[in-house]
């Protein structure tokens, strides 16, 4: 492996958790963010944000970049700007945001002002994560952010998650701190995929919120090339990209929605795939391999948050598809799921409503299902698995109530070859 040339320079360049020094082809959406975020550095009250598009069109790496420059120009301005980023998908409730918000100033106030001070005022040195009333987590927040003349930026992405798992008090507490607030001041910067995510507030905090929106539209297929040739530049050794990697890989990203994210993403597994080859160039041939794997991979999160009785109707279908020859046909699939169902304890569904659950899975893109018309048989589905088995059974076995399974012998007639 030494004596193989070396593909890249540094694959982390490739990465979504990598913002690059520029972004291309989203000037006009850092100029508005930079334009809104900037007003309170000259005295004015912030608005707050939101940020609309469909995932990998570089909403969170600009935040994150006029973030960055906020934090660096405010040295010459009247507030400092401290910027908080918070993914809701992992900080999910309310508590933990404000706990985690509040560690952030607490911890400034100990490094600038020291212990004693904190003693002094009669702040905590940390809030833990569990065990507090709210309201005195809160508190310590408010007590320590106001400690200076400050902004503090709150960004919330993934807003739409924390909403529908927790509800949207913590946006109402945010946005209304500015009422109270002495020297400092609060924007929230809100990202969600989801257009609709307003529709899901609570009136009085829709009204507190008065944000200003930023929409972020899909990259078409030119300016993920450009995106890719950027990136690839700094990520990659000289003369290892063949003919045509990049254009195919902004290719398939640009069908899917223009999600430059995805394109990275191919890029580097290709890339990945050509250094396990031992190969010198990466080509065409293993970009389409990494399509493949990145599609696989992408299936088996969606197994992963399937319900019960849908991963038991596909485990069924895998368990057809592993030990019999023949077609596989959505009678087949009932006979496997009902003993499956009788194993575990269960309640069987109607044949009516595990048709049903086909029908979702070959939505999903998991399975195929194709009906076919058997004369005086009737109709039936005639079903395919679209990922490998193994790579199906391993997800499915992650649910702790479906993993005994993988050690029962099915009795079932439709198992017989």
């Amino acid at each position: 492996m030494l004596e193989t040339k070396q593909i890249f320079k540094n694959r982390e360049y490739l990465r979504p958790s990598y913002t690059p020094d520029e972004l291309p082809h989203r000037d006009e959406q850092i100029h508005q963010l930079a334009r809104i975020l900037a007003a309170p550095l000259r005295g004015e009250t912030p608005s707050n944000i939101f940020l609309y598009g469909k995932p990998g069109t570089g909403k969170t790496a600009t935040v994150r970049y006029v973030a960055k420059e906020l934090e660096r120009v405010s040295d010459r301005a009247p507030l400092k700007v401290k910027v908080v980023y918070l993914n809701c998908e992992i900080v999910n409730t309310q508590y933990r945001i404000l706990a985690t918000i509040s560690d952030v100033f607490l911890r400034n106030l100990e490094d600038t002002r020291g212990e004693k001070f904190l003693k002094s005022a009669g702040l905590p040195r940390r809030v833990p994560m569990t065990g507090w009333p709210t309201d005195e987590v809160y508190h310590s927040f408010f007590r320590a952010l106001d400690e200076d003349r400050q902004l503090a930026v709150v960004i919330l992405d993934e807003i739409d998650k924390l909403v529908q798992r927790s509800g949207d008090e913590i946006l109402y507490l945010l946005t209304r701190m500015n009422l109270d607030l002495k020297n400092a001041k609060v924007a929230v910067v809100g990202i969600s995929n989801d257009t609709n995510f307003m529709e899901y507030l609570d009136p009085r905090v829709r009204s507190s919120l008065s944000e200003e929106e930023i929409v972020f539209p899909a990259y078409n297929a030119l300016q993920l090339k450009d995106i890719l040739e950027k990136r690839a530049k700094i990520s990659f050794m000289d003369g290892v990209i063949g003919n045509g990697v990049i254009q195919l890989c902004a290719a398939h990203a640009a069908r899917e929605h223009g999600d430059a994210r995805r394109a990275l993403d191919m890029l580097r597994v290709a890339g990945e795939l050509a250094e396990r080859d031992g190969a010198e160039l990466v080509t065409v041939e293993h970009v389409r391999r990494a399509y493949e794997k990145i599609e696989q991979d992408k299936m088996v999160e969606i197994i992963r948050t399937l319900p019960t009785q849908s991963k038991l109707v596909l485990y069924s279908v895998v368990l057809l598809a592993e030990r019999t020859p023949r077609r596989i046909v959505s009678g087949d699939v009932y006979e496997v799921y009902q003993d499956l169902c009788h194993q575990i304890g269960l309640d069987v569904l109607t044949r009516r409503r595990i048709s049903d659950l086909i029908s979702e899975l070959d939505m999903l893109g998991i399975i195929n299902a194709q009906v076919i018309n058997r004369g005086r048989h009737g109709r039936t589905k005639e079903i395919k698995l679209n990922i490998h088995p193994t790579q199906a059974r391993a997800a499915i076995h992650e649910d702790y109530s479906i993993g005994s399974l993988e050690t029962l012998i099915l009795p079932s007639q439709s198992l017989r070859t």
